[in-house]
């Protein structure tokens, strides 16, 4: 339907990537949706451009500058500015039901099947399931909806200091009121979870149609070798798993760095991409050689060694003779 959309936001250039990227996921899945991405003022030329290639819509928002009840709300909360922002996609009123997606997510199968559901629907967050995880979730935009949210921003601020503090609040009864509004995990399987119930993710990873890149390093943060597919990033920070990793690798090098270079022309920018470059050797955070018990206490650290020895691939492994 014309009056359908998926919504993201991107408020400078490196989350401006990862729009790109998932735009072009949405697109290769044949999504009969339009694509609106809302994005900050201070983003580059050539990235907006770019956006404007992949997206229908691309739209400039910034409450901190605008004249409406946006700006009375960051008068008393500056420090949500980003999560004001975010709640934008409310005035897409122009549209009947929307589904907004953070810009670190990718699509790895058709979801258009997500607008059967109704306002608030979303997952859990594999942090607090009680709560719901907001880099996707179900919305019919609203201005009237709009400004309660930031008469709540006002009045209540964020528990997390974010949108998802603000926005679990004020739908505070999704995890009770009506399971038909509670997402599947496999529109929103964070990448951190997958480690926490690996079992889990045997079992039902193959079906994940999302996958969420939480955490402070995303994909963008690390540098790709299109000769040789390998992604050199810090051990400790690599806590996604590499599969998914390489699937946004892959997708941004072959469709996105192309049409960011067409709008740099002459000009040199930073692509993370490396060509013909020698095989990149990974920061090592754990030496080889500990003992059982102090891995152990880089694991509770959150400083397992996801490149290395405590690799997807190796913990597979183990998991498949112990479960023989």
């Amino acid at each position: 339907m014309a009056d359908q959309a998926f919504v993201t936001l991107a408020t400078n250039d490196n989350y401006a990537r990862g729009a790109m990227v998932l735009g072009k996921s949405l697109r290769n899945h044949n999504t009969s949706k339009k694509l609106v991405a809302l994005i900050g003022p201070q983003m580059s030329e050539p990235c907006k451009a770019v956006l404007k290639r992949i997206y229908d819509e691309v739209r400039e928002v910034d409450v901190l500058d605008s004249g409406d009840t946006a700006h009375l709300a960051m008068m008393k909360r500056p420090d949500l500015g980003v999560t004001l922002t975010k709640l934008h996609c409310w005035t897409l009123t122009h549209y009947s039901k929307c589904v907004f997606m953070d810009a670190d997510t990718l699509v790895l199968s058709n979801i258009d099947e997500l607008f059967n559901r109704e306002e608030l629907s979303a997952a859990p967050d594999p942090g607090w399931p009680d709560c719901f995880n907001s880099g996707v979730f179900v919305f019919r935009p609203s201005l009237e909806t709009y400004g309660k949210l930031l008469q709540h921003c006002t009045d209540h601020g964020s528990f997390d200091g974010g949108d998802q503090g603000v926005l679990n609040s004020f739908f505070n009864d999704w995890s009770t009121a009506d399971i038909s509004k509670h997402l599947p995990f496999i529109y929103n399987l964070s990448s951190i979870a997958i480690y926490t119930y690996l079992p889990a993710f045997k079992q039902y990873g193959g079906n994940a149609k999302v996958v969420h890149f939480l955490g402070k390093t995303k994909p963008w943060s690390y540098t790709y070798d299109t000769t040789s597919r390998q992604i050199t990033g810090s051990a400790h920070d690599a806590t996604t798993h590499p599969t998914f990793l390489l699937d946004w690798w892959s997708l941004y090098s072959r469709t996105v760095v192309p049409m960011l270079k067409e709008q740099h022309g002459d000009q040199p920018f930073y692509s993370g991409c490396v060509e013909d470059a020698s095989r990149p050797v990974v920061d090592q955070a754990i030496p080889p050689g500990l003992s059982s018990e102090e891995r152990k206490q880089k694991w509770e650290q959150g400083q397992a060694d996801y490149l290395g020895m405590d690799s997807f691939d190796n913990i597979k492994k183990k998991l498949d003779s112990f479960l023989k």
